[in-house]
């Protein structure tokens, strides 16, 4: 594609990435066809295509972004469907976000757009007053039909039935193993602890099973995607600039082989550190860290030997330290079960970061029959705050993912971040639980809770004969 960006223009780094990428565009429009918005919409303005040429008027004219822009910007979920498709390597995810930041600076939302954004952003990243959001929610529930605003009725609609106490093991602490294989930060994240703090307790156990020992590090926070997402590029680089000075001062200390990150949405931003702060006096350690990332999935395969087939239980019984080491319990095994797991791929997992097999693999490993839905590669509506921003379109998304995973008759249904967890809920049918805690149950874990939990028409059988 041709551009016609100024010298001047081009001083901006920015800019001069965006030029990069738009030069790199062919206008060969194999991205609409795996872009769910362009799927559902049909609007070559609600494709990547679309959308590109949108951003390079918008740019390379500096003009005041008008609300035909911003609306179609505002209904790209970030899925990147379009750069795993794109055969000229054109990099969507830098281009699009610099839009939405040049968006959020030049162009004045409505009021009401404003204070949904200014809550999600002062809301979303602190547990604390998540909590508090979602205990609100569940009270005001039984009346979310009064409400005529879709995006709160969605807020409303998105809270759990029952919500989590606090864990405690996501406070800052190190779970010890005896004679260590690996050193590993945990990223416990924001949303993920107030929604769902099984997913985090069954991944330390499962690590220290494996001989990895955990830190939880002191300091650390939410990724910044939920900010990044929505153009607010200084309040995204503050939170994660707490990140990097929380894990480097890890890897200085007592080194880290890994920083491990069991929300797919959070690893896709969190590996891309590097590129956000390139130009900041924390370019370098943005790159350390960005270097050792890896989402969950990845640092199991690398504790596994290589060479079995199936996870071995012997490995995965590493020792742990003496008693002053924290460890959290376990039952026995459920290895080799062959219940029928669908995999639900997460697309910031096999899009935003191209892990595609590593969770399948693993659960395979551990025993389970893995199914794939058809059009895995389409996103099941969740993308961060999309669902609550754009509810109308997550919900036509979410109604397609639904019925191909409905379609394979699963027990269980599997997947790596908890955006698309809440996204799916019970509307499969079946329990949702995050791939690590199938894992965990796999290798001497407790059974995920949300196997019991979850009131369904096909329940989960208990394989353990208990009551």
């Amino acid at each position: 594609m041709q551009t016609t960006f100024t010298k001047q223009q081009l001083q901006d780094p920015g800019t001069a990435r965006a030029n990069q990428i738009l030069r790199a565009c062919v206008h060969c429009g194999f991205c609409t066809a795996t872009c769910p918005t362009y799927q559902v919409l049909g609007d070559e303005l609600d494709s990547p295509r679309g959308r590109i040429y949108l951003i390079k008027d918008m740019l390379e004219n500096e003009r005041v972004p008008d609300a035909k822009t911003v609306k179609h910007i505002d209904r790209c979920l970030s899925c990147l469907a379009c750069m795993t498709t794109c055969p000229s390597g054109v990099h969507y995810m830098h281009l699009v976000d610099h839009a939405r930041a040049y968006i959020n600076e030049h162009y004045k939302r409505p009021m009401g757009d404003r204070m949904l954004r200014w809550v999600l952003a002062r809301v979303l990243p602190y547990p604390g007053r998540f909590r508090l959001a979602l205990l609100g929610a569940k009270i005001a529930r039984p009346f979310a039909g009064l409400i005529p605003d879709p995006r709160l009725r969605a807020m409303i609609q998105m809270a759990p039935k029952v919500i989590p106490p606090v864990s405690r093991n996501d406070d800052p602490q190190t779970f010890a193993v005896a004679a260590p294989t690996m050193r590993v930060a945990l990223m416990t994240g924001c949303a993920q602890r107030a929604l769902n703090t099984d997913i985090n307790d069954a991944t330390i156990r499962l690590l220290n099973r494996l001989g990895a020992e955990v830190v939880v590090p002191e300091g650390q926070g939410c990724c910044g995607a939920l900010t990044h997402h929505m153009g607010k590029e200084a309040e995204a680089h503050a939170t994660a600039a707490k990140n990097i000075r929380a894990w480097t001062a890890q890897m200085d200390a007592g080194g880290l082989d890994a920083i491990v990150i069991n929300t797919s949405g959070c690893g896709t931003t969190v590996k891309d550190y590097g590129h956000m702060f390139r130009n900041t006096d924390l370019a370098d350690d943005a790159a350390r860290v960005s270097a050792i990332a890896k989402d969950v999935s990845e640092v199991i395969l690398d504790l596994l030997p290589a060479s079995s087939p199936h996870i071995d239980l012997n490995v995965a019984k590493g020792g742990i330290a003496g008693t002053d080491a924290k460890r959290l319990p376990s039952e026995p095994s459920v290895e080799g079960s062959g219940m029928r797991v669908a995999y639900h791929a997460a697309c910031s997992l096999q899009h935003g970061q191209q892990i595609k097999s590593a969770p399948k693999e693993l659960l395979k490993r551990a025993g389970f029959t893995v199914l794939e839905p058809a059009d895995s590669h389409l996103c099941c509506g969740s993308a961060g705050t999309y669902n609550l921003m754009q509810p109308e379109i997550s919900g036509q998304l979410k109604a397609r993912k639904v019925a191909t995973l409905k379609a394979l008759s699963p027990q269980i249904v599997a997947a790596g971040n908890i955006g698309c967890m809440m996204q799916i809920g019970t509307g499969a049918g079946v329990p949702i639980v995050h791939t690590v805690e199938l894992l965990d149950w796999a290798t001497g874990g407790p059974q995920p809770p949300a196997l019991t939990r979850q009131i369904t028409d096909n329940p989960v059988p208990n394989l353990r004969g208990a009551p």
